[in-house]
């Protein structure tokens, strides 16, 4: 299947999450999504507030994550997060799980933490993605832990933080796509650095994907469809 250049870049969560990022550098990542008419910017929380007062007038949604990177926070503290990343403009929220307490099995916690994420994010009409970090888990667990996100109600299922030792992989992809309903959509996160990439992502179930280069896909894009006429 083709899609054009616009259907790829607005499967694009341009990714600003690094922790060295400057404000500067925030503003510029905005324009970048801006400029390239993306899905969405995903930030830090303290930079919410900038990256929408910067989007302000796009289409480029405002997202942040939540219990980011290592997902043990407790739930009081996600919920507070997520009020005041919703609070700051946030459309959507890409939230992680507790790792620790899925790899213990302790399934209920794991759900309740997710629904009540996605409870004050529905509230305010926006969207969860749940963060599952599968370089730590069983394929088993995986499945669960897809199952148990759409259970407690979340709009997407996530492969990791980008910020473990592994990333998205097409296994990985293809087994979270075929653990939930057509209602939960898939994205994927971590090692999704060119087009051809992008397009693999997209050709196994994924809608979304989380990059930082942003342009240099977008680019590549832009040159195919000028040399074949059509697009990927």
């Amino acid at each position: 299947m083709e899609y054009t250049c616009e259907e790829i870049a607005k499967m694009i969560d341009h990714s600003l999450l690094r922790p060295e990022l400057t404000e500067q550098e925030i503003i510029e990542g905005c324009e970048i999504a801006k400029k390239y008419n993306v899905a969405s910017v995903c930030c830090r929380p303290s930079d919410v507030a900038l990256a929408k007062k910067i989007l302000a007038g796009s289409e480029v949604k405002v997202g942040a994550v939540v219990g980011f990177p290592h997902g043990s926070h407790r739930t009081e503290t996600k919920v507070f997060e997520a009020e005041l990343a919703l609070k700051d403009g946030a459309e959507e929220l890409d939230m992680v799980i507790h790792i620790g307490k899925l790899r213990s099995r302790d399934f209920d916690y794991v759900k309740k933490d997710i629904q009540a994420v996605v409870e004050v994010a529905h509230r305010h009409g926006a969207i969860v993605k749940v963060i599952l970090e599968n370089c730590y888990l069983t394929d088993e667990l995986k499945q669960i832990g897809c199952r148990l996100a759409e259970e407690a109600g979340a709009d997407f299922v996530k492969t990791s933080t980008g910020f473990a030792p592994g990333g998205a992989t097409i296994e990985d992809l293809i087994l979270m796509r075929q653990s939930v309903s057509p209602k939960v959509q898939v994205k994927a996160a971590g090692g999704v650095r060119d087009l051809d990439a992008a397009l693999r992502v997209r050709e196994v179930g994924a809608t979304r994907f989380g990059a930082t280069k942003t342009v240099e896909i977008l680019e590549e894009c832009k040159k195919r469809k000028a040399q074949t006429g059509g697009c990927c």
